[in-house]
């Protein structure tokens, strides 16, 4: 999706990093789900520009009842954003999100000096700066989806 994205670009560009974020489940409450998670990872950081950050799903009292919570991520990946900025580690950070929270991050990265993007789906809502229609946005499409998909079972070992 990250190459997709990148070959779209009206400006070009080379893909030199793609960092993931998301849960992981706990292998005391779901460990096939903890290691298909641990799989799935395993065959993306195959690729040397791939780094996968997780962090430990929540779970509630009422668990299984009320569903597993990724906390965290928003925070971890925002955290990042910024400091690889910092470090110059980027001259365009395309940013694949829809969570409001991090426009703080985006506002601070493009005041760092470095150019910023944003990515959503087609026909969903996107980041932006507040009164404007910045950052420039890759709308994705289902043909996108579609050429990027991974059919992998990663519950089969």
């Amino acid at each position: 999706m990250a190459q997709r994205i990148v070959g779209g670009r009206r400006l070009g560009g080379e893909l030199a990093a793609v960092r993931v974020y998301r849960g992981r489940p706990s292998p005391d409450h779901q460990p096939e789900a903890a290691r298909a998670s641990d799989r799935q990872a395993d065959r993306w950081v195959r690729d040397p520009r791939v780094v996968v950050v997780r962090r430990q799903l929540r779970y509630p009292k009422a668990w299984p009842s009320e569903p597993a919570q990724e906390k965290g991520i928003d925070v971890a990946l925002a955290v990042d954003y910024v400091r690889l900025a910092c470090e110059g580690a980027y001259d365009v950070g395309i940013l694949f999100s829809r969570d409001t929270d991090l426009v703080p991050a985006l506002e601070t990265v493009r005041d760092l000096g470095a150019h910023v993007e944003v990515a959503s789906w087609k026909g969903t809502s996107r980041l932006r700066f507040p009164d404007s229609q910045l950052p420039w946005c890759h709308y994705l499409d289902a043909d996108d989806y579609a050429a990027c998909r991974d059919h992998t079972d990663y519950t089969v070992i």
